[in-house]
């Protein structure tokens, strides 16, 4: 009787140990996903914040290359503009697709990966 009663002790013990190994597994599992999710997208957003600077300084050049084309300066941020709303109209009528769906791809991805 008192042998297995030591055994049914040393068997919850163990499935207690092994619960407590299993949660804290999972808890690094998600600090690790977190970890690389997060740090993916900073990294996207730093170049991304470089890539506006860039875009916006090209864009004003350009801007006054198309109004000393025009004959007022002010003609060719008219001129950018005017592209960029088209390019907005199109992003917003196509964000679902363009924008949405991609970056929703990306963290599952990122949160799925076995590595």
């Amino acid at each position: 009787m008192e042998d297995s009663t030591s055994t049914i002790e040393m068997l919850y013990e163990r499935a207690e140990q092994y619960t407590k190994t299993s949660i804290e597994l999972l808890k690094l599992q998600t600090v690790d996903k977190t970890a690389d999710v997060v740090s993916s997208l900073f990294s996207q957003i730093i170049v991304s914040v470089v890539f506006v600077v860039v875009c916006l300084l090209v864009n004003i050049g350009l801007s006054f290359w198309i109004g000393e084309l025009l004959g007022k300066v002010y003609y060719g941020f008219f001129a950018v503009s005017g592209l960029y709303l088209i390019l907005v109209i199109i992003l917003y009528k196509f964000r679902v697709s363009l924008l949405k769906t991609p970056i929703r791809d990306l963290i599952i991805v990122k949160m799925l990966n076995k590595n």
